[in-house]
């Protein structure tokens, strides 16, 4: 390397200045990019809880492959980060077929989603998420393509107009919805297999995390692999992602062994309490009990309380408080349940709603 190479460069707000010998790789940080991904599971037997969804499944995809056909369309429903991708994932590795992915929002004109079942060859797998928010033109197309495995191509404009009839190849279509209710019954009623999939228990989040452990390289005690889980709202992808938060903590902090002291102190850090509520849930229990007495409070008037939007209030906070039993959505507005105000060191009214209640 020549002397130039070498010359030191100061890093702004007055670290100690390094040589470019000592920048990170960029090829490393791919390696554990691919870490990261290989977190997911590639077969139905690695796949953690679910075990109700995982025998179904089971049975139509092995009676598909005894018959040599193509298995009926399957819709997985249920909230985000439970493993909806990854099981479609899962099926087109248990078929041995090629995976096509899209989302909903993408397929805005009908020739967006002809273009792609054009290209789809025998027994391909198309996985389609969210959607619940396919435009009307392609979710029509889409009705014909998964019933008679054809489309209708229209060319041409006005009165000159024709239609030319395409055969594409059978392949399974596998959809994802955070919002099952969105669905068009039509759409919904031709998909032959529908799948609920549900929060994870504390016990299969444990498994998740020592699972995760040890794909990274991580060593985790079993407690501390608990205490993880006990925190991660009943969802994997929140379990692994405070995993690689405490490992962070833990190799900054210590060797790099992630014992339960290590985890809780991680988990403080990040503003991760005891039963998994983040900042912005606390901020609505506090604006809601400390600022309007336990409500009735509407949703508008608590977001502004918290300097949110509305939609981030409804979409990201309310699903797991109201889950968790901490508040309660009125015809009048938003209440605070006695939970809640145990939870914030508060001693409930009486006539708060509801007593101490189990998460999950």
């Amino acid at each position: 390397m020549s002397d130039i190479e070498k010359t030191e460069f100061q890093i702004p707000g007055g670290l100690p200045p390094r040589t470019r010998d000592s920048v990170v790789d960029a090829q490393e940080q791919r390696g554990e990019t691919d870490v990261e991904v290989s977190l997911r599971p590639r077969s139905l037997d690695e796949f953690i809880g679910q075990p109700k969804v995982r025998s179904q499944l089971d049975l139509v995809l092995t009676g598909a492959k005894n018959r040599g056909v193509a298995p009926d369309h399957i819709l997985l429903s249920g909230p985000p980060g439970l493993g909806k991708t990854t099981m479609a994932m899962i099926v087109a590795q248990e078929l041995g077929a090629s995976l096509r992915m899209t989302s909903g929002p993408a397929l805005e004109r009908a020739g967006d989603l002809a273009a792609m079942l054009s290209n789809l060859i025998e027994g391909d797998v198309l996985f389609i998420d969210e959607i619940h928010r396919i435009a009307r033109p392609a979710e029509e197309m889409l009705y014909m393509a998964m019933e008679d495995f054809r489309i209708d191509v229209i060319v041409g404009k006005g009165p000159g107009a024709t239609s030319i009839p395409l055969e594409i190849a059978p392949f399974t279509l596998v959809g994802a919805t955070t919002r099952s209710g969105m669905l068009t019954g039509p759409l919904r009623d031709r998909f032959g297999f529908v799948a609920q999939m549900e929060f994870y228990n504390d016990e299969d989040l444990t498994k998740v995390v020592t699972r995760a452990a040890s794909i990274l390289g991580v060593s985790i005690d079993a407690d501390a692999a608990s205490e993880i889980a006990s925190r991660s709202r009943g969802t994997p992808r929140i379990a692994n992602r405070l995993l690689r938060r405490v490992r962070d903590f833990a190799e900054v902090h210590s060797d790099g062994h992630i014992d339960l002291g290590a985890a809780k102190a991680a988990l403080i850090v990040f503003d991760v309490d005891e039963i998994g509520l983040d900042r912005l849930d606390r901020a609505v229990l506090n604006a809601l009990i400390r600022g309007h007495g336990g409500g009735p409070v509407g949703l508008n008037t608590l977001a502004v309380a918290v300097g949110e939007e509305p939609s981030t209030v409804e979409e990201v906070c309310e699903p797991f408080l109201v889950r968790a039993g901490l508040i309660a959505r009125t015809a009048r507005g938003r209440v605070a349940t006695a939970s809640a105000w145990q939870h914030i060191g508060l001693e409930p009214p009486a006539d708060a709603i509801g007593g101490y209640q189990t998460l999950l």
